[in-house]
């Protein structure tokens, strides 16, 4: 079983070329706030937003490949993750989707999805009713990822579905990449569905950003804001040792008891490795999907918890300025 649950994940930009400007219009103004979007009348335009795309993939992806092998010579990644947060405020301008019209005057949408031989992000294709065909063909070539009708009763919220299914899908490439640092129970409670879709529903209501870790077992997340959280993940099989731990630890006896029935969690792990100061914390356990198996706390890093400050998604899309068309 394939692990469906996405283990590094971004926001991106979704990038739409289509030759009717009130529909892009249209869409500017009813895509979510926080997308960064950008909207191109002419394949000119959009080709040249384009140029050198598969090389900042390839920057971006180098370094991810950078904080794996650290992780392999005996370097903690969580502490490296909110580095890169705080060091690479360009990853949000990748682009991570495109949507492009088929028809369009002197080319066609294939035709442009095309010259981008080795950008590896999501390919959305609008058609026309004649050229649904054609879409078809596409897509079970493996050209387009999904292909929209123009057509259709509720566009907008049929395409809005589909940019966000493909927009938390696992990426094939970048899974790949982080699924080494995951042992396979680690894998398998992953795999298991419940758990997955209820990490998956919680990182869409919290989260614009994420990574899954493997010790400590969890998801560090960041929010719109720049607020960074560590979602601790706990098999429910290990909460004695995680009680002995605790004792170790110097927490008293009832917090020891509360660790052991499943009612508390300690950060101790993510104490030690970013020097935390005071007091380990701990914190109430949330559900998580399946009870039987795995049960999870939510712990909030205040500014001086990180390496680093970080640069929050929020200012980021402030930055862009307003949904212009571009055309030249």
């Amino acid at each position: 079983m394939s692990l469906s649950l996405s283990l590094f994940h971004r926001p991106g930009s979704v990038l739409f070329l289509d030759d009717d400007t009130e529909y892009l219009e249209m869409l500017g103004m009813v895509m979510p706030a926080h997308w960064q979007v950008e909207l191109f009348s002419r394949p000119a335009a959009f080709a040249r937003r384009m140029v050198g795309e598969p090389a900042r993939w390839e920057a971006d992806a180098a370094t991810q490949l950078h904080m794996i092998d650290r992780w392999r010579q005996g370097q903690p990644l969580l502490p490296q993750v909110l580095r890169y947060w705080a060091n690479q405020p360009q990853r949000h301008q990748l682009g991570k989707t495109c949507v492009i019209d088929y028809a369009m005057p002197g080319t066609n949408g294939l035709d442009v999805l095309e010259t981008l031989i080795d950008w590896p992000g999501s390919r959305v294709l609008l058609t026309g009713q004649a050229d649904e065909q054609v879409a078809v063909q596409a897509f079970n070539r493996g050209l387009i990822d999904q292909f929209v009708p123009k057509q259709a009763r509720d566009i907008t919220r049929v395409l809005m579905g589909a940019l966000r299914k493909l927009g938390q899908a696992a990426h094939p490439r970048v899974n790949t990449l982080w699924r080494v640092t995951l042992r396979p129970a680690q894998q398998s409670i992953l795999q298991i569905p419940a758990i997955a879709q209820a990490l998956q529903a919680y990182t869409e209501r919290h989260w614009v950003e994420y990574v899954v870790l493997d010790q400590p077992f969890g998801l560090l997340g960041m929010d719109a804001a720049g607020g960074c959280h560590w979602l601790q993940l706990e098999p429910m099989s290990s909460l004695g040792d995680l009680a002995e731990l605790a004792g170790a630890a110097g927490l008293g006896s009832e917090m020891v008891r509360a660790v052991e029935s499943g009612q508390r969690l300690p950060a101790i792990e993510l104490h030690q490795q970013l020097g935390l100061r005071g007091p380990i914390r701990t914190a109430p356990t949330l559900s998580m999907g399946d009870d039987t198996t795995l049960t999870a706390a939510l712990f909030t890093l205040g500014d001086d918890d990180l390496p680093a400050p970080i640069y929050p998604y929020r200012h980021f899309l402030a930055s862009q300025g307003g949904r212009i068309i571009q055309d030249d």
